[in-house]
């Protein structure tokens, strides 16, 4: 029998789990499917994504996570369970370690909620790391050293921005505003300006294909598919990214003013490294096209995302574990 070290990156749209010597062995939405007459479980993970907005009456499917914090406790603690034994398969290990990543603003009771979720998946030891100093790690930033690091790490419910220095934080705000919101705000700009009524799965296809915060040289198109408020009616309409760029024009601005904040209350030492090494994105809304540009625009600073931003703070809280566990090898 070995040990083996867990790093779970428990996010609201996805579940990234990290294994010691492997990487990142699984990736699977956050979404559990149950029969609401005999609250058994139907699915977990992609085939209960697929299944949003589209059940009939007796099932439904659910995101046991709102905004990075457990809302439904026994739903999570069923689907982290599934999840961990998917990724570590047949093989017999002796309880893991396993470090969780929980957003930088929760409050005590939210981090004794997933401790003791946890546990109760059988860890052996559990460590509850700031998701911006996972995403920091996983980026590859050394956040040993005594210089000030900015890391914006955009998932799916919250926005974490963190100064970073000598491995601790130093200026953090969380905002529950992020990919799920970018999603809504199109959801909104659809029906008021097209009366067209879209799922949320359609909103994030439009996010992903054309969607932009900043204005770009060449102009994209692309169909989408609703139901038309007037007519009642299935309806197909083209829609431009200067359209996404107006949709979204909100939240990417809340983001901005949280980065502005906290960037207006960091050390004058450590926002003198900043303006050198720049701002790094992780998480999957980092991807979102035009905001390294929006970013820079507004702040000066130079804005970079990180290699790999969906999977950055899955493999920093990995990373975390293996580095406590160098100190404590048993």
């Amino acid at each position: 029998m070995q040990y083996t070290d867990i790093g779970i990156d428990l996010g609201t749209a996805s579940i990234l789990v990290y294994i010691r010597g492997r990487g990142v062995v699984l990736k699977e939405p956050s979404v559990v499917a149950f029969d609401s007459n005999t609250h058994k479980i139907q699915a977990i993970g992609e085939d209960a994504r697929l299944m949003l907005g589209r059940t009939p009456g007796n099932i439904t499917a659910v995101k046991p996570l709102r905004e990075g914090v457990i809302s439904d406790y026994t739903v999570t603690e069923k689907m982290m369970k599934y999840f961990i034994q998917k990724a570590l398969g047949k093989r017999n290990f002796r309880k893991p370690r396993i470090a969780v990543c929980v957003p930088s603003g929760v409050t005590e009771v939210e981090r004794k909620a997933v401790e003791d979720a946890t546990i109760q998946c059988g860890a052996r030891e559990v460590f509850i790391i700031e998701e911006p100093i996972a995403a920091a790690i996983g980026a590859g930033v050394d956040i040993s050293k005594p210089c000030g690091n900015m890391i914006v790490d955009i998932g799916g419910g919250t926005t974490d921005v963190a100064v970073i220095s000598l491995g601790g934080t130093v200026v953090s705000d969380s905002i529950k505003v992020a990919g799920d919101d970018f999603d809504q705000a199109l959801v909104r700009y659809m029906r008021k300006k097209h009366n067209l009524l879209i799922g949320d799965a359609t909103a994030e296809d439009i996010k992903i294909n054309i969607g932009t915060c900043f204005k770009r040289p060449e102009v994209d198109y692309m169909g989408v598919k609703g139901r038309n408020l007037v007519a009642g009616l299935p309806k197909e309409i083209k829609i431009s990214s200067e359209e996404t760029e107006e949709a979204l024009k909100e939240p990417t601005e809340q983001i901005v003013e949280t980065i502005k904040g906290v960037l207006e209350k960091t050390p004058p030492e450590l926002a003198a490294d900043i303006v050198d090494r720049g701002i790094v994105l992780t998480g999957g809304g980092a991807l979102l096209r035009g905001l390294e540009e929006l970013i820079y625009s507004r702040t000066g600073i130079n804005t970079m995302t990180a290699e790999d931003p969906m999977t950055a703070v899955a493999i920093g809280t990995g990373k975390y574990v293996e580095f406590l566990g160098g100190y404590r090898e048993e």
